[in-house]
């Protein structure tokens, strides 16, 4: 099992449990994941982290759960493994993006199932650093469309469907607030 985190900061050497800093309405018993910890992604979602971290994106993949009806309405003929929406507006940070990837060890994480996110509630040394600054390129090496938009807000009823999707930094896509 490999682990990840993403920052646009390079040389970090250390993470520390922090707060979210925009906290979630949580499930009862599970308001503790708004306190200070150290998250990470697994292997298999980190196309979710290969943006900007502000740009607003819904990427989508098929579960078990996924119906043949949702899978040909979403993906057609594709063979892709993912898709990623995202504004147009963001394109071109995006284009030309640089992420740091870090690899942890998995064995400081607690596996939240859900998603592939993974926390740690002590501090963590990265065991691995790379520099990714080729952002569409490493979406297409993980098998990820990218699909651009004028905005997301026509992508709000696709959390009706039986995709999984999941929404990042969605309060900065136009109109998605309204």
């Amino acid at each position: 099992m490999r682990l990840f985190h993403f920052s646009e900061d390079a040389g970090l050497t250390r993470f520390t449990p922090r707060p979210v800093r925009v906290p979630s309405a949580r499930p009862a018993g599970r308001e503790w994941l708004n306190g200070p910890l150290v998250w990470a992604i697994d292997e298999a979602r980190q196309p979710l982290y290969l943006f900007p971290r502000d740009c607003p994106r819904i990427l989508l993949y098929p579960t078990p759960a996924t119906t043949a009806e949702d899978l040909q309405r979403w993906w057609g003929g594709r063979t892709c493994r993912m898709i990623a929406h995202i504004e147009w507006a963001w394109f071109e940070r995006f284009r030309t993006g640089r992420v740091f990837r870090y690899e942890l060890p998995a064995a400081a994480f607690e596996d939240l199932e859900d998603a592939g996110m993974w926390v740690a509630r002590t501090e963590v040394q990265p065991i691995g650093f790379e520099t990714i600054d080729d952002l569409p390129a490493a979406l297409a090496e993980q098998g990820v469309e990218l699909r651009l938009m004028e905005n997301l807000v026509a992508l709000k009823n696709v959390w009706e469907t039986t995709l999984h999707a999941s929404g990042i930094r969605l309060r900065n896509a136009v109109g998605w607030a309204d």
